[in-house]
């Protein structure tokens, strides 16, 4: 029996394969259930034809095979093949898949699917395991078969190569166009700006009154939530066009350099084209300020202003161990005096303070350092009672009304000078334009006569004159441009001051704790007895009784 089993000769018998990778998993029918995915990279009209000719394409080979059965077109538009997170389509389609609904999926290549290496592998191998192919037509590469992987891995790397490539070069064009101080707008979010008829950003008049409303409503002690419900309760648009604002788009408002006419470019960067996570530039790469590169809405004064007010405002409170000074902390526009009222011996602001007794309650303001160090730092702050306070106040300031009652024929005589000033420097810069748009003709006119005839000395020099009077005009504009926003805020102050002046002239009768805020700078508790107030944009410093 071993002798037999030894002499046997061993035979392979080839039984060749009948039925292609793809065909592995058919529907009861017969039918392969086939879906096709499509991405275009951008959402530019050029792009949206291919997007479309691409599903109308796929459409019609499905259909056209008698072996497939139609299981979907899945297309993302304007969107980047480098991430698979945004992308809905494609992401909706893996779900059908895993849900058993397809049998295979083609694309036009592997840049279409993925130009991220991993997340293409990870996908392919998460299909090919539940026995689902992806045929990508441009390689030719069914991920069924066995070398699929290898051409996967090498085709995705190049496709990624490509990306990172093409990231790079973008990433240089902005910075090249930084360097030259070119400034992009994004003008549907932006408040106060639209793109002019030369492709330049131009002031949209009624949301500049909203940005000059929101700077002057800051310097006068509003809070961002306050200017918040102000707006909203006076149905003012955001630039998204909805009537619903946020503290952060105040805030943003306040703090955008673009609004005196500058710009600060590449305040952000990306950390690289896969992840595309955008990080806020905090000294990683350069950073460059343009100066004048467009009209300004407020003035550089105003802006700083705020800035300062900012500052101030976000400052936290402290106690100087040493002096027993404590400085302002966190802002509140809720009352004027804590941030108007300050102790005369010690420097420290005074602080509302309810006091309770035999069932009473009073309403009394005390010096900080005095309540938290008792007479160590401060001996003699007084305490004042809140009701006495407002009526020394209210008295000091009808004095003031008093005064400013005799510079009416000043003030009206000074906002109609403001005017007419205003005026001439709208026509001084409607005159700018005008030599402007003037020259371009005719150095567009010089350009074409230079073209045929590139030696002639006499156009030459005619198009350097035109090249330097361009360059001097936009630096006349920019600066016409300044001095117009410039003479608009004190316009604007001097409006103001009439109008404050016409509301005040038949005296004030209750506490108000914004208007407080908008007339008085500062009060300095000098004793029990006496107060000193300073008003705000005067020298005037009234002493008041407390009685």
């Amino acid at each position: 029996m071993e002798a037999t089993a030894a002499t046997l000769e061993r035979r392979v018998r080839v039984i060749p394969a009948t039925r292609k990778p793809e065909e592995l998993h058919r529907h009861h029918d017969g039918k392969m259930r086939v879906a096709a995915y499509c991405r275009v990279s951008t959402d530019s009209e050029e792009q949206l034809n291919s997007y479309e000719a691409q599903k109308t394409y796929y459409t019609q080979k499905i259909q056209d095979s008698p072996d497939w059965e139609m299981a979907g077109v899945y297309a993302d538009e304007g969107i980047s093949g480098t991430s698979l997170k945004k992308r809905t389509q494609f992401n909706k389609m893996i779900t059908a898949c895993k849900r058993g609904h397809i049998d295979l999926i083609i694309t036009k290549s592997l840049s279409r699917f993925a130009r991220n290496t991993v997340d293409c592998l990870d996908t392919v191998r998460l299909l090919k395991a539940n026995g689902i192919g992806v045929y990508f037509e441009k390689e030719n590469i069914n991920t069924l078969t066995e070398s699929s992987e290898f051409l996967i891995t090498l085709f995705s790397g190049f496709a990624q190569a490509e990306s990172e490539s093409l990231s790079k070069n973008v990433a240089w064009g902005k910075q090249k166009s930084a360097e030259a101080g070119k400034v992009t707008f994004q003008y549907k979010k932006m408040l106060g700006y639209r793109k002019g008829a030369d492709g330049q950003p131009e002031i949209v008049p009624e949301e500049a009154e909203i940005i000059r409303r929101i700077y002057h409503r800051y310097l006068d002690g509003c809070t961002l939530g306050k200017i918040k419900r102000e707006l909203e309760e006076d149905g003012v648009p955001t630039a998204q066009g909805v009537e619903r604002w946020s503290p952060s788009i105040i805030h943003n408002i306040l703090t955008n350099e673009k609004y005196i006419g500058d710009a600060l470019l590449q305040k952000t960067y990306v950390t690289d084209c896969i992840n595309k996570k955008v990080k806020k530039n905090r000294g990683e790469r350069t950073m460059y300020y343009v100066e004048n590169s467009h009209p300004a809405i407020v003035s550089r004064d105003l802006f700083n202003q705020v800035q300062q007010e900012m500052t101030r405002r976000s400052s936290k409170r402290k106690v100087l161990q040493k002096s027993g000074k404590t400085e302002l902390g966190k802002y509140s526009g809720k009352y004027a005096l804590t941030e108007l009222l300050v102790c005369g011996e010690c420097g420290s602001p005074y602080k509302r303070v309810t006091w309770a007794r035999n069932g009473k309650k009073r309403i009394v303001w005390r010096c900080v350092s005095r309540l938290e160090f008792g007479t160590k730092y401060c001996q003699h702050s007084p305490t004042l009672d809140e009701g006495k306070l407002h009526s020394a106040i209210l008295a000091a300031m009808n004095e003031y009304a008093a005064i400013r009652q005799e510079v009416c024929p000043d003030v009206l005589a000074m906002a109609e000078e403001a005017r007419q000033a205003l005026s001439q420097a709208g026509a001084r810069l409607l005159q700018l334009k005008k030599r402007m748009d003037a020259v371009s003709r005719e150095q567009s006119d010089v350009l074409d006569r230079l073209l045929i005839n590139m030696a002639d000395t006499e156009l030459n020099a005619r198009m350097k004159a035109l090249t330097d009077e361009k360059e001097s005009l936009k630096a006349q504009i920019a600066d016409a441009q300044q001095a117009e926003v410039n003479l608009e805020e004190q316009a604007a102050r001097r409006r103001q001051m009439w109008d404050s002046i016409m509301e005040c002239a038949a005296g004030y009768t209750e506490f108000d704790n914004e208007l407080v805020r908008q007339v008085i700078q500062k009060i300095t508790v000098e004793d029990a007895e006496t107060i000193h107030i300073h008003f705000r944009d005067s020298d005037v410093v009234l002493e008041q009784e407390v009685e």
